[in-house]
């Protein structure tokens, strides 16, 4: 009720810029839907602008257009939240029995051009979408053992392979 009462009290003079901390945190998920629906009408209907800070990333996919992401205290990447996630192409990670045979195997064939990096023991792939089914053909076909094959496309996704490669600046002492 808290979360409520604070939306509507900033609600009250009909401003036109509405910045809301966390405003889903502690609802149920029907409270949360209420408060995504309210945020899109005042968005799409109200013509409103808002700024939502959240670590509620699967709920900031759903409501935002634009994005802003800070890694300890800094500005890692911003953009249009479309652009930035590229809805046309898949991470891929791809986790098979032989992990360094098999990879040499996908470098010989043209698939290779779509090749990332390696984390642990997950081989990660970048392609378009409508081509991650004839990636597993030629999967087959090279007779690799697929433990797991599974493309990844969402905002936590892209927040983390954002947030995890950026290196830790260096400190004088």
């Amino acid at each position: 009720m808290k979360q409520r009462l604070g939306i509507a009290t900033a609600l009250v003079h009909n401003p036109e810029l509405i910045i809301l901390d966390e405003p889903v945190n502690g609802l149920d998920p029907q409270g949360i839907a209420d408060i995504r629906n309210l945020i899109l009408h005042l968005k799409n209907d109200m013509g409103k602008t808002l700024m939502v800070y959240s670590h509620l990333l699967s709920e900031m996919e759903m409501i935002a257009t634009d994005l802003l992401i800070i890694n300890k205290g800094k500005k890692v990447i911003e953009g249009d939240i479309h652009t930035l996630l590229r809805p046309d192409m898949a991470q891929i990670e791809l986790i098979t029995s032989q992990k360094e045979e098999d990879l040499a195997k996908i470098m010989k064939t043209e698939w290779q051009r779509f090749f990332k990096k390696i984390i642990g023991n997950t081989i990660i792939f970048e392609m378009p979408k409508q081509q991650v089914s004839d990636f597993n053909v030629m999967l087959v076909h090279h007779k690799i053992d697929v433990c797991s094959l599974r493309p990844k496309h969402s905002l936590e996704d892209y927040f983390l392979e954002q947030t995890t490669d950026v290196a830790e600046p260096q400190t004088k002492v």
